[in-house]
């Protein structure tokens, strides 16, 4: 019996640095992660793309998810940034050692455009570790582009992959292929700018960051309870600000700047080779979110 991830907004975490070391802050990531509970994620993802992952040791990596398990309960999706299978055990196990039973799956990225090869892969692991998988299309990050149909099959043929994580655009027409194709959930990403549409496609609910990770809760509660309209007044008021935060190459900078400013992290320093916050925008930060901190004070007080 294949097991699906819960249906809801599992918030993806940023790792926050501090000093001109660049250590990892882990105080700031114990607020964030207790923010994320607070508002009612239903799980994390930790040490994904925005998590700037690959740019972390492997001791920082574990000083990471032992900070998360500390502060928060919630499940952990951990991501893996190997595309090759003995790295990606060796990144399994690793994960493990630091964060144990809290781990529900592991997000693994499409290696390849062939389903062959993918399938070879993720049972390979499978196989050494007994892992449960995100299956992760994420051609922006892992440089590989495959179809909605090869990656159906893919999870058809794998019966430990307990969610698809469908990043690859249009993602809505990905989401309502996959939804038709697969029994798992299927979540969206880049930072809800498709989180409308997604659910309209029959997305499980949104695996991603946003600053105002509220909204995106909001959202997809109001979705399950109230449909189309009942979620677009709540995402409407932010949609500026995840249009503005999501700029490609800037998109991390903008995001920790903007976590800096709503006093959810001490720094937001980014690791290279990321940029750091451009200047020139500093007003249009502030306009968005204004605008943002509004909506949330409207959220907050119930009236949507």
């Amino acid at each position: 019996m294949r097991e699906s991830l819960e249906h809801g907004v599992w918030g993806v975490v940023a790792t926050p640095f501090i000093g001109s070391t660049q250590d990892v802050d882990t105080d700031s990531l114990a607020n964030l992660v207790e923010h994320y509970e607070r508002i009612g994620a239903v799980g994390l993802t930790v040490l994904g793309v925005f998590g700037e992952a690959a740019a972390l040791s492997t001791d920082e990596r574990a000083l990471v998810l032992e900070t998360v398990t500390e502060a928060s309960d919630l499940p952990l999706v951990v991501g893996v940034t190997a595309l090759t299978t003995r790295p990606v055990v060796d990144e399994i196990r690793a994960a493990r050692a630091a964060a144990g039973e809290r781990i529900r799956a592991f997000m693994v990225q499409a290696n390849s455009a062939d389903a062959d090869v993918v399938t070879d892969h993720l049972q390979a692991v499978h196989g050494v570790t007994g892992a449960a998988i995100v299956l992760q299309d994420y051609p922006a990050a892992s440089g590989v582009a495959i179809g909605t149909a090869a990656l159906a099959a893919v999870v058809r043929r794998c019966e430990f992959v307990a969610a698809v994580k469908a990043e690859s655009p249009p993602t809505s027409v990905a989401v309502a292929e996959l939804t038709a194709a697969v029994d798992v959930s299927v979540f969206g990403g880049l930072g809800g700018q498709g989180l409308l549409d997604e659910l309209a496609s029959g997305a499980a609910g949104a695996m991603t960051g946003f600053s105002c990770p509220e909204a995106l809760v909001a959202c997809v509660r109001a979705w399950q309870t109230g449909g189309y309209e009942a979620a677009r007044e709540v995402l409407q008021p932010f949609l500026p600000l995840v249009n503005f935060e999501q700029q490609a190459r800037i998109a991390l900078a903008v995001r920790k700047e903007l976590l800096l400013q709503r006093g959810l992290i001490r720094d937001s320093a980014v690791r290279a080779p990321a940029v750091p916050f451009p200047e020139v925008l500093r007003d249009s930060l502030t306009t968005h979110l204004a605008e943002a901190s509004r909506a949330i004070e409207t959220l907050t007080a119930g009236r949507i």
